[in-house]
Order: C-alpha cells, then structure tokens, then sequence
C-alpha cells in the first residue's frame, strides 16, 4: 500500500500558516469501513477561505469536512465524527460508495506544533517515523495529543509516561508493516459510546526520490511530472544554464557538476529512480556506468533500439557491467506509446515510472 505520499507539502504548509501566525484546520480520515474515497491518512488543510491543500477524496465528504473545518476554526473546538457515504442513487450529490469514514478536524494544530516540526526535520533528513495522535474527551471537548516518533525502538524510559506509550508494541507493529491503524482503550467504540481514549498511528516515509540525468526538454518535463507524481525529484546537469530554477522549477534539488561524480555521490538506495536523459551518448554513457551496479528499484536510459545495442556490447566487453545488471535497466526508456514529441516521451516515462513503484508498494505489502 502506498501511503499518502501528498504529505509530502502538507505539512510543511500548515507550519507556514502555523508560524505566520494564521489560523488553519487539519482534517484527516482515521478510519474507514466498506467503499471509501480515500484510506485512513488523508489529510487536507482548511482556512477560513476553505481548502488549502491536500484532499480527503473530493465530492460531498470533502465539502462537508470544509464546512466543518471552517466552523470548527472559527469556535476553535476539534470535532470527531461518522460520515455515511451511502445514498440513493437517484440523489444527485448523494455519495454511492457504500461506505462510512470516521474524520477528524484538528481545530487547533498548532497546539501541536512540536510534533510537526520535528516530522518536517525527519522528512528532509528522509527518515522515517509515526505521527501518533491521542484523542480523548475531557469534559465535551475533544483533547488531542500528537508525537513524532523516529524509528527507533518504542517506549523506551523517556516515553513512558506519555498516553501512547501503552500502546508502544502496536505502534511498532504499524512502522514495520507501514500500516495505518486506529486503536481504541478499552476495546472497541460505538459512536454513542465512546471509548475513554483512542490512538491513531501514521507511519511516515520519505518519498521515493527520482534522479534525472540532464535538464534538457525531457529531463524538465520529466520533473514536473515527478512532481506531480509524488516524487522527490533531483535533476543533474552539467550546464549552468539548464540546471537552474528557473528552467526546471519542478525540482526539489537541482546539483551542476560532471553527472557521473554527482550521480556517483548521491545516497541510491531501493527507493531511488534513476531516468538518463542527457544530451548526448557520452554522457548517457558516463551517467550509466556511475549508477548501473547501484540497489536502486529502478534505472531507464534514452535511446534508440541501435544506440542501447551498442553500448550494451560496450559495457559488457569492457566489464563495466555484467548481463544481469543491464538486463535491468528500462531501455529504451518509458512504456511504448508511440510517443514523438518531448511531452509524449515525458508521459511515457513517467507512466512506466508509476507501473514500477505501484509493483514495488505491491511486493512490500504483500510480504
């Protein structure tokens, strides 16, 4: 299962709006039975003009979350709630998905600011965590709690006495599985019966990060797509004038300097892939040889049918690669499409990407 990777901003956006001292509301699908929308940890960030990012699946739980959220912001209590999503089908807004979400809107994140900031600081040193939240009542209010815990081993004595700690082995349980989960105390709930506290635990990564050899027409429309696609995206050009904001603006990290000491110099790991786009042979050779031997889940390089021929000869009579490292490599690149101008090549690309990240969120779920 692929996890809510538009956590990516979100986040990072409400303590902006948390610093600058403006008011926001966290709404997010804890949990969730049937036909839904959306699965548990979604979130969306509403203001008083409404929603600000993120989405909690669109349509009429979306537009009622807001509405909540705007009032929720403006009495500054939290709100826990069931939302049915069954409906007639004659009903013209009615949902139909047959399905019902538990929600809950955080009217006052940045009592919690703590908590998000240092899930912000994991985020860029891409560690990963669990934002766990506590929820209890006290009185008619909704009380919330939330940590950020790094993956290190759970309720150890600094952690003791805080309100998750109880629930330390379940937590652990949902880091290793990368499963988001609702615990109540004291067995299940009712909504008419509510259970003294719950816990919901979020288990957080990094985004899986997409490398791109070249700035070029491709690489830059490459990284907007990943951008889009939820990756973090670092482009690599040798060239100053393409290796810049301001031609590729999509880019979380932008590195100038020869590609294959750069490409060689960054951390590839099973979350890293790599496209070559370079403008040249060279180039896409020189990129190639840095990152072929490299754990990455995947590598796919530019070139005609003739070009990858020949430097597949290249590459195995000079030892730079055995026939099980090339055999992996997505070249040419992208699915087949019949793709000729630039953008088509960039949606080929980018839609062979999304097919190899969805088999490798297949297989670690599966296992």
């Amino acid at each position: 299962m692929r996890l809510h990777p538009q956590l990516k901003n979100l986040h990072i956006r409400l303590l902006e709006r948390i610093d600058g001292g403006q008011s926001v509301a966290l709404a997010t699908i804890i949990d969730a039975r049937g036909s839904t929308p959306q699965m548990p940890g979604f979130s969306a960030l509403f203001g008083a003009e409404g929603l600000l990012m993120g989405t909690l699946g669109g349509g009429i739980l979306e537009k009622d979350a807001e509405r909540r959220s705007v009032a929720a912001l403006k009495s500054r209590n939290s709100e826990l709630y069931e939302f049915d999503l069954e409906a007639d089908l004659a009903s013209p807004e009615g949902a139909i998905c047959g399905g019902a979400v538990r929600m809950l809107i955080d009217a006052r994140p940045d009592r919690n600011a703590p908590a998000f900031r240092a899930l912000c600081e994991a985020q860029k040193r891409r560690a990963p965590g669990v934002l766990v939240t506590y929820m209890e009542w006290k009185a008619d209010s909704l009380f919330l709690r939330r940590n950020w815990i790094l993956s290190t081993p759970l309720g150890e004595e600094e952690g003791r006495s805080e309100p998750w700690a109880r629930f330390s082995k379940q937590i652990a349980s949902c880091l290793e599985q990368r499963r988001t989960r609702l615990f109540f105390e004291g067995g299940k709930s009712s909504s008419t019966d509510p259970p003294p506290g719950m816990i919901f635990v979020e288990p957080i990564f990094p985004l899986p990060r997409l490398v791109i050899a070249g700035a070029g027409h491709i690489g830059k429309a490459v990284a907007h797509l990943g951008q889009r696609l939820e990756f973090e995206v670092t482009v690599i050009d040798d060239r100053p004038e393409f290796a810049n904001p301001e031609n590729v603006p999509d880019a979380d990290v932008i590195l100038v300097g020869d590609i294959g000491p750069t490409i060689e110099s960054l951390p590839i790991g099973p979350d890293t892939y790599i496209v070559i786009v370079t403008r040249g042979h060279q180039h896409d050779a020189e990129a190639l040889r840095a990152c072929i031997a490299a754990p990455s889940a995947y590598l796919g390089m530019i070139g005609s049918l003739t070009k990858i021929t020949l430097m597949r000869s290249q590459f195995l009579d000079r030892g730079w690669a055995s026939e099980e490292q090339w055999d992996r490599i997505h070249a040419p690149i992208g699915i087949d499409i019949r793709s000729q101008t630039v953008e088509e090549i960039a949606v080929s690309i980018a839609a062979q990407l999304t097919l190899e990240r969805g088999r490798k969120s297949k297989k670690h779920s599966d296992t």
